[in-house]
């Protein structure tokens, strides 16, 4: 069974859909559930709730869809809920129909799904735009369609029906994008139950173990913990495979020598952790590695100084790329002037992607990045990651082989000649982190980034 509210109190969900009634303008906000995914025929996927629902409602069944109206008296919260049906909760389990999942959710109506399309145009009738996700629900986007149809055809002698839909994310990406204390309690849990995982799964790494193993001893963990499993795709490259930025296959194996890429994270009520460690399963970093993994932890450092309010994205980013590029031309990969060639972007090669993203509901949570021109800025209660990289495919350094495989953007620059010492080493280092009032809060910080404690880890401190 999919349980309501996942132990969020039911104030937490009526004090966000009182902000969303405040920005309403008249309008109203249909969310329908998220769809059954089907893996082939009749077999489904495990069922993951729709975020923004789970967000206004605490909603966790299929077949659910919400109306959120500020232009009526009286019943403002409306949920459409499909009747119990015994025979179909043989097979998936049971559910609580309209009249209880209306009452648990505080919803002012409760009525059953199926009397959706007869009841929604005379609910709709005074709001003066639709917050509709267009594209995602093709049954309730019909709906919506003749609503509009109609409000077209009557509206200008009547004056009633909306005239324009407007994406839901417009009203719920900046709500959701600052997270309330509720949020941000699961978010320092699902941090923990990250970081505790890795610890076990580091502690069991070694050479000759396939990259699915170490998969499955870090998703046991998250998942003995209390999680609902993975938040996204477990990420185990060992060897060349670190330098495929999502690469999930997971087919192959650790080997003496090689550096493997963790990167992972526990969905815990629906919120998300997301860490990446890159560590030697052998116990001990070559030097050469040493040298590339020092110049992340570095980028890792300044990007983490960066966080507070105030100050914007892409200083984080910024700062990041300067010790990348600073340390590349230390390494002798790039040549010339640090400063000129972040403006040139000559690291693109090695450090193709950016230094954070937001983290919530999903692990690349809502929120747009830029505002009005300009790279947002961070406030209290955002959470990011900091996760800067270098990635030396074979492709990307001189005379190194030709491996087919490629992570990185072609630019021409100088390049040094100890590149192709590097061939075939990635390396992340991933955390997250929340805005505080006072700076910022390294949630994922008990997981050691140091060469000596990351080696200390693996192999149980063998």
């Amino acid at each position: 069974m999919n349980v309501p509210l996942l132990g969020f109190p039911p104030e937490a969900f009526a004090r966000r859909r009182d902000r969303v009634f405040e920005a309403l303008g008249g309008g109203a906000l249909l969310l329908p559930s998220a769809s059954l995914l089907y893996r082939s025929r009749d077999t489904v996927h495990r069922y993951r709730p729709d975020s923004e629902l789970f967000y206004l409602t605490g909603s966790t069944e299929p077949g659910v869809v919400a109306l959120l109206r500020d232009h009526a008296h009286g019943e403002r919260f409306i949920l459409f809920v499909p009747r119990r049906d015994p025979a179909a909760e043989l097979w998936s389990g049971p559910r609580l129909g309209p009249q209880a999942l209306g009452r648990l959710l505080g919803a002012d109506s409760a009525y059953p799904a199926e009397e959706m399309e007869r009841r929604l145009p005379e609910l709709m009738e005074g709001a003066s735009r639709v917050f509709f996700r267009l594209g995602a629900h093709p049954d309730v986007e019909s709906m919506v369609v003749g609503i509009l149809g109609t409000a077209r055809r009557k509206g200008a002698r009547k004056g009633e029906g909306p005239r324009a839909v407007v994406d839901p994310g417009q009203l719920l990406d900046e709500l959701r994008l600052r997270k309330d204390p509720e949020e941000t309690a699961r978010i320092r849990l699902a941090a923990e139950l990250t970081v505790s995982s890795f610890r076990q799964a580091m502690a069991g790494a070694r050479p000759g173990m396939g990259e699915r193993e170490l998969e499955s001893a870090l998703e046991s963990g998250f998942r003995r913990g209390g999680a609902r499993g993975p938040a996204f795709p477990t990420i185990v490259g060992s060897g060349r495979n670190a330098c495929v930025l999502h690469y999930s296959s997971n087919e192959g194996l650790l080997a003496e020598g090689d550096l493997v890429l963790l990167d992972g994270g526990a969905e815990l009520d629906l919120y998300a952790g997301d860490v990446t460690r890159t560590f030697p399963p052998g116990g001990r970093f070559s030097s050469r590695q040493r040298d590339v993994y020092d110049v992340v932890l570095g980028a890792h450092r300044a990007a983490l100084a960066a966080i507070r309010p105030g100050a914007r994205v892409a200083d984080v980013h910024g700062d990041a790329l300067a010790e990348l590029t600073r340390g590349l031309v230390e390494l002798g990969v790039l040549s010339g002037d640090p400063v000129e060639l972040v403006e040139r972007k000559a690291y693109e090669r090695y450090f193709p992607h950016q230094t954070s993203h937001w983290l919530g509901l999903d692990v690349h949570d809502v929120g747009d990045y830029v505002v009005d021109g300009s790279s947002r800025v961070l406030e209290p209660g955002m959470v990011l990651t900091v996760e800067p990289g270098l990635y030396f495919t074979e492709s990307s350094v001189p005379d190194a082989g030709s491996s087919p495989a490629s992570c990185s953007a072609p630019v021409t620059d100088a390049l040094g000649p100890a590149a192709a010492r590097f061939a075939g080493i990635g390396v992340r280092i991933e955390d997250d982190v929340l805005v505080t009032p006072g700076g910022a809060e390294n949630l994922t910080r008990s997981l050691p980034v140091d060469p000596g404690g990351l080696e200390s880890l693996v192999g149980g401190g063998s």
